[in-house]
């Protein structure tokens, strides 16, 4: 069942998705706000989609903690959905991509005229300064920006090696740094074709306010990030487990009403047969 699911729902995204790039290029032409309100429905759409079709829900913790405005915001990232769910959990974000992806036809076109933040890897620290640039751009508008410090997905219970880039926003920007924590990676896996039913743990942690230096900034950053991270996974395992424990039990005690009334007369029956049967 899960195979059939994951296929529906991966067809019904594509489609979704080649329809309304399509149908919505000439907000390319309007506005950025425009654009930025396309791809908050696309996200919308596309996580209703994986939720009727799959059966996979989200739940957000510590919306308290995501300050009004702009700051960084500083994602594990284990999944595709990760990407997709930032419109939605972020007010208009600021996202920073490899120049790779901005690349791709169409799809690049929308972060461009998003004003996403682009950044060439292969330029190494001299990407540092155009990103930061871009990124007080954004700052400036009030866009909350978001970051995943990792660099690329990494698999559930793995953890990737945190790049400077993040602590370059923190040291230049002077904003509120938040850590966020998620167990996507659980339920669609990194390069994998299923996606599983269940619900997704995202909690937004305390900010890290400014002032740190750059290697405390990255220390408590991955310490908060991987601990939580921990965290959200065990809670969704136990909770799998105690499901799969439950329907086991269910099975176990599943009579049919009618030949359960059966088997309590023929034991009645027998017992009474019995006991006439011992009388002198």
């Amino acid at each position: 069942m899960t195979i059939i699911r994951s296929f529906a729902f991966n067809l019904t995204f594509y489609l979704w998705t080649t329809l309304i790039t399509i149908v919505s290029l000439p907000a390319l032409l309007v506005s950025q706000r425009a654009t930025l309100w396309i791809s908050g429905l696309w996200a919308t759409v596309s996580l209703l989609l994986l939720r009727l079709i799959v059966g996979l829900s989200y739940e957000v913790r510590g919306c308290n903690n995501l300050p009004k405005g702009a700051a960084i915001v500083a994602l594990k990232h284990q999944s595709a959905w990760d990407t997709i769910a930032l419109w939605v959990l972020l007010e208009n974000p600021a996202i920073v991509l490899k120049r790779s992806l901005a690349m791709i036809p169409v799809f690049g076109w929308y972060m461009r005229r998003g004003k996403a933040i682009i950044i060439d890897r292969e330029a190494g620290a001299k990407a540092l300064r155009p990103m930061v640039a871009a990124a007080r751009s954004a700052a400036a508008e009030g866009r909350p920006i978001a970051i995943f410090p990792e660099g690329t997905r990494t698999p559930v219970g793995a953890r990737g090696s945190y790049q400077p880039g993040v602590a370059a926003l923190y040291m230049q920007l002077g904003l509120p740094l938040v850590p966020v924590a998620l167990n996507s990676g659980l339920f669609w896996g990194r390069r994998s074709f299923l996606r599983r039913p269940g619900r997704i743990l995202v909690e937004f942690l305390p900010a890290i306010d400014p002032g740190l230096d750059r290697r405390h900034v990255m220390a408590e950053l991955e310490r908060r990030i991987e601990q939580a991270t921990a965290m959200l996974v065990a809670e969704s395992k136990r909770a799998e487990s105690v499901s799969s424990n439950r329907r086991a039990a269910g099975r176990s005690r599943c009579v049919d009403p009618r030949r359960q009334r059966d088997t309590t007369r023929s034991t009645a029956l027998l017992l009474q047969q019995n006991a006439d049967a011992d009388l002198p």
